[in-house]
């Protein structure tokens, strides 16, 4: 009677670990933990080189945008001079024209004095003077106001023709500054619009790389604990067998089982999981699948350069689980 109950509890413990297997084994229901944890590993590295391209190109926008803002900076302060100049030869021109009619004005009424006045008599001028100097001195002031006034009309409109050939010089610059300004401040604004892109971006980045760090963790997690469940399972299959030894014609094999954790994929291509086991293929051909006391179920998936023989290497999810299976001689089943 135990045997019987003993019998008919074993395919339930077979059917359990399918199913601890079809969530660790590569392949077997998609993909574990493991690969998952795997795949976001590699999807942060890609991240992280994207990151820093991104932070590399906004270096060089920040480089650009500074001088940008320098030269819009600079073409205001020009823009600000030429239109200083202007108010000023403005000012200036007002000034000539006023001297101008000042003048104009003088020499009008001069006319006009000598005009009523009659030319003035040299001789009556040194009979009514009282002395020669005095005479000399009346003649030379006559004389020094028409020349005065003549001159001061000629460098007023001089000033003038001057001030404006120099209004229309200005103008024509304040043009061309302010087309350079527009040019400058487009620029500036292109710049910063990029560089507040390029700040979005890498703060998406961020995000996405904190996400897939928790997603890992949790994946982690899962694996450790589907790991704890093939153990726990094996060990009720270890106690099925001692009930109900297993046949040895042939099928099981003594071998010495070494435990390794290392990241990456087997020689067969699959990625690395619970359950895979390297084997040297000339004692057991690729692909077999086995029970492992103490493991649990596996499949010969991998080859090792020190695995020759009859010597199989176990792989555990951590170094800390590897180690502590170290180097044992188990009974295997080979399927």
């Amino acid at each position: 009677m135990r045997g019987r109950r003993e019998t008919r509890r074993a395919p339930a413990l077979f059917v359990a670990t399918g199913l601890v297997l079809a969530l660790a084994l590569p392949g077997a229901g998609g993909a574990n933990p493991t690969q998952q944890a795997d795949a976001l590993r590699s999807q942060q590295t890609a991240l992280g080189s994207r990151s820093h391209a991104a932070l590399m190109n906004l270096y060089s926008l920040d480089s650009r945008l500074s001088q940008a803002r320098a030269q819009l900076a600079s073409l205001r302060q020009r823009v600000f001079d030429v239109r200083a100049q202007q108010a000023r030869v403005v000012q200036e021109q007002a000034i000539a024209r006023h001297a101008w009619r000042e003048s104009v004005d003088a020499l009008g009424a001069h006319l006009r004095t000598l005009y009523e006045q009659a030319e003035p008599d040299a001789i009556a001028i040194l009979v009514g003077a009282s002395s020669i100097d005095d005479a000399v001195t009346r003649l030379d002031q006559l004389q020094f106001s028409a020349r005065l006034s003549r001159q001061t009309i000629a460098q007023t409109r001089t000033a003038q023709r001057s001030l404006a050939r120099l209004r229309i010089t200005l103008a024509a610059r304040a043009d061309e500054l302010q087309h350079l300004l527009a040019q400058a401040e487009e620029t500036t604004a292109a710049l910063e619009q990029a560089r507040t892109q390029r700040v979005a971006y890498l703060a998406s980045l961020a995000r996405q790389r904190s996400l897939n760090a928790k997603q890992i963790d949790r994946l982690q997690v899962a694996s450790a604990q589907i790991a704890a469940r093939s153990q726990t399972i094996t060990a009720e299959q270890e106690t099925v067998s001692v009930a109900a030894p297993v046949s040895t014609d042939g099928n099981t094999l003594t071998v010495s089982a070494t435990g390794y954790s290392l990241p990456g994929h087997t020689a067969t291509g699959m990625p690395v999981g619970w359950g895979v086991v390297a084997v040297d293929p000339a004692v057991i051909p690729l692909g077999t699948r086995m029970t492992i006391p103490g493991y649990g179920e596996g499949i010969a998936a991998d080859v090792g350069s020190a695995v020759r023989g009859e010597t199989i290497d176990l792989w555990f999810p951590t170094l800390a689980q590897a180690r502590a299976w170290g180097r044992r001689t188990v009974t295997i089943t080979l399927h």
